[in-house]
């Protein structure tokens, strides 16, 4: 059951192509997002979010939900494949590592009893062994009674293979954010300016003081249901909150922007052509490429991460995985 759309009014509208929808969508529960010129990214939050700048998009079809538990069982029985958490680990890609640390497993998070240290995210991190996207708490725990919940514990390298058995693709980080607005431009949310308008909440996030007291006020303490929440004005779901995203961009530090002139708008940019300076600027020392996350998830906190927003974005190592990050998919006519 979905609950009924509820966006803010709001003047600042996406301009949108004319080209009329390319007939029926290719696959179930695909919808049409309409090409045109936006503004991407923000110039009043988080620095990598900046410049605000035009980027013109082409029109293309995106998956209504992240790539939910039951779809992803129903690729691994047809394929046989392994995802990357569960995989055996190569001591020469991780020097110093303890062996104990060496076995397939992935992020988890676990709420501390109190207040912690926000610069240290091993207060509420840790490496589980025998965490996949099946046994999303580790060995003992299922998605038995979770199978309309998005799938996690996806590395980039899963995600792609997935999308590639579905005759899809994942999106780029521009594509992304145009479907995340929903038609509105300029705005905060995927759905207007105001978090909560009358007083609803419309994403699965945190609510409380990160990590260690969830209020729960929309009703979830970790990962919900694809469908819970209303869509925004393209008909997606879950487009902030939930569970991060994978797009196809390496990360750079910032957009590389334009100078707003109609001559200048980039036309389906891509990001970075190469990996090279793709790493973490907040973690030197791990020389891992990384591309970029959309969306937030249910970790996403006032006091912490208010990245619940379509302009934000987050880089991530692509040979892992953890228990907030899944991806939906499109397909480009």
């Amino acid at each position: 059951m979905h609950r009924n759309d509820i966006r803010d009014s709001s003047p600042d509208v996406e301009s949108t192509d004319t080209a009329a929808r390319p007939g029926r969508a290719p696959f179930p529960d695909m919808v049409w997002i309409p090409g045109g010129t936006y503004w991407m990214g923000s110039d009043h939050h988080y620095p990598e979010e900046a410049p605000a700048h035009q980027v013109t998009v082409s029109g293309f079809w995106m998956d209504r939900f992240t790539v939910t538990n039951e779809q992803f069982a129903r690729f691994v029985e047809a394929t046989g494949y392994v995802t990357v958490a569960q995989r055996p680990l190569d001591p020469a890609d991780y020097p110093g590592a303890t062996p104990e640390s060496l076995v397939p497993g992935s992020l988890v998070f676990q709420k501390p009893p109190g207040p912690v240290d926000l610069g240290n995210v091993t207060h509420w991190w840790r490496y589980v062994p025998e965490a996949c996207w099946k046994h999303p708490e580790g060995r003992r725990s299922s998605v038995k009674h979770r199978r309309d919940h998005p799938v996690v514990h996806i590395a980039y390298e899963d995600a792609e293979a997935y999308a590639t058995w579905a005759g899809k693709a994942l999106p780029s980080e521009a594509e992304w954010e145009r479907a995340a607005r929903g038609g509105l431009d300029r705005n905060e949310f995927c759905w207007g300016n105001d978090f909560t308008p009358h007083g609803e909440h419309l994403a699965n996030t945190w609510q409380g003081y990160f990590p260690w007291q969830n209020l729960r006020e929309d009703g979830h303490e970790g990962t919900c249901p694809v469908g819970t929440f209303p869509p925004n004005g393209y008909g997606l779901h879950e487009m902030a909150g939930n569970v991060w995203e994978w797009t196809t961009d390496w990360y750079q530090e910032r957009h590389q922007g334009n100078k707003g002139k109609a001559c200048c708008i980039p036309v389906n940019p891509r990001g970075p052509a190469t990996a090279q300076g793709s790493q973490d600027p907040s973690t030197p020392a791990i020389t891992l490429p990384r591309r970029v996350l959309k969306g937030g998830s249910h970790l996403c906190a006032p006091n912490y991460c208010r990245r619940y927003r379509p302009a934000a974005r987050s880089p991530q190592a692509v040979d892992s995985g953890a228990s907030h990050i899944g991806f939906r998919c499109i397909v480009r006519p």
